[in-house]
């Protein structure tokens, strides 16, 4: 079991603005003031007396200490250092036309452009940069040995669980992805040990990808749970978990940011995966990709 809901100091990944990030729903509502200007303003948060701070997110300053040991520090002087650490590594978007993390009104489309593509590179960057490869290791031995391989997704992260399912398949993995919650239970109820069940939920609070994971994990079978958010309820029924580091914000529900992190993940697994027989893994390509050439317009004619 890899997963914890415990933090200390220690396991604390080096971007902790991400890794607050994706804490800040189980947070308290008091600490989640807290934690919105944290990563709203990390550099001005670091000037900060512990009194500033609390005043400024409308709580007391022991609150702001349980924030700081929910995010894994000591206490407040630690979390200025690491919050200055932090201001200064952090990249600044080198075009003047973005208008920061969200996209006000009046926004032209110069200006929607040049920011969603930061945000959306950034979202990669920070997946990358707290991505454990300990565990992604694990997940690839999972996946290498395992005798099926269900993949269980809905809306955006379904169709990551699809590009998935179809790379392993062309890999030779069997693998398959069910977008329907009642063909994924029964599904996950054949499973056993051998087996792996991957569940994609953004939030880590989707019911039927939570519920069918419960249900793989019953029968035996490892269960990978992709999430943006540690300590969300998929968390709990995942033996292996692994987090992305995207930002929504006013278009969240269009899952922009979430799902290139989740198929930067994706990819990840699968390149691990093929890399461990890399002449298997070109020949199931190659054949594969030979299996569609007379579909694609002109290859009759290049053949004649």
């Amino acid at each position: 079991m890899v997963n914890s809901s415990k933090v200390s100091a220690e396991s604390v990944p080096s971007g902790l603005i991400v890794h607050i990030g994706g804490l800040l729903p189980s947070l308290s509502p008091a600490e989640q003031r807290v934690a919105r200007l944290v990563v709203a303003e990390p550099a001005a948060v670091a000037r900060r007396t512990i009194t500033d701070l609390a005043t400024a997110a409308e709580t007391s300053e022991a609150t702001v200490i349980r924030f700081c040991r929910s995010v894994g520090m000591d206490g407040y002087p630690q979390l200025r250092i690491r919050l200055a650490a932090e201001a200064a590594r952090l990249v600044e978007p080198s075009d003047t036309r973005v208008v920061g993390g969200d996209i006000p009104p009046g926004a032209d489309l110069a200006q929607i452009i040049a920011t969603i593509a930061f945000n959306d590179a950034r979202a990669v960057e920070e997946t990358a940069e707290q991505l454990d490869p300990a565990v992604c290791e694990q997940i690839i031995d999972a996946i290498t040995v395992a005798g099926r391989i269900d993949m269980y997704g809905a809306g955006a992260s379904g169709f990551v669980a699809s590009d998935f399912q179809q790379k392993l398949h062309r890999i030779g993995r069997t693998a398959f992805y069910f977008p329907d919650v009642h063909s994924a239970l029964t599904s996950a109820a054949l499973l056993g040990r051998g087996d792996m069940a991957v569940g994609i939920s953004h939030t880590g609070t989707t019911s039927d990808v939570i519920e069918v994971l419960e249900q793989a994990r019953a029968r035996g079978a490892t269960t990978v749970a992709l999430t943006n958010f540690p300590r969300s309820p998929i968390a709990e029924v995942a033996d292996l978990l692994l987090t992305t580091a995207a930002r929504e914000t006013t278009y969240r529900s269009g899952a922009m940011a979430s799902r290139l992190a989740q198929l930067t993940v994706v990819d990840c697994l699968f390149v691990g995966v093929a890399a461990r027989n890399r002449t298997q893994a070109r020949e199931a390509l190659e054949v594969t990709a030979d299996a569609v050439r007379s579909h694609r317009v002109g290859s009759a004619r290049r053949r004649a």
